[in-house]
């Protein structure tokens, strides 16, 4: 993708980033913390059905394109975040910066395994 195109990404998704808190008995829980809310493109890749937990899971990869935001630049950072649209979790795996040229960010996400 060379350019972004007016029209072209047409959903409202918050990124966010697990933390860990303690609750009043000093217990560990993980929390996430929205980090930005941007406009986005989702295109579902693949789908496919596995058993985990002795039940049957389905699991979608999606490609998530946004503009570019100098917060997607670390690939690592960026694989321990998650997007959030209309409820529907997205857990981001990788960040690819096309030619490198600071146009858009193409995320690589799958749904339906967990709950982030």
């Amino acid at each position: 993708m060379t350019a972004i195109r007016a029209g072209q990404l047409t959903r409202r998704i918050r990124i966010q980033q697990r933390s860990v808190v303690q609750d009043s008995f000093g217990e560990a829980l993980a929390q996430w913390a929205d980090l930005i809310t941007v406009w986005a493109e989702i295109q579902p890749l693949s789908g496919r059905e596995l058993e985990v937990a002795q039940r049957i899971s389905s699991e979608v990869t999606h490609q998530i394109v946004v503009r570019y935001q100098p917060m997607f630049a670390d690939t690592r950072a960026v694989a321990a975040y998650r997007a959030v649209y209309k409820g529907r979790i997205f857990d981001i795996h990788a960040s690819l910066n096309e030619d490198e040229r600071n146009i858009c960010i193409t995320l690589l996400a799958s749904e339906g395994l967990n709950e982030g």
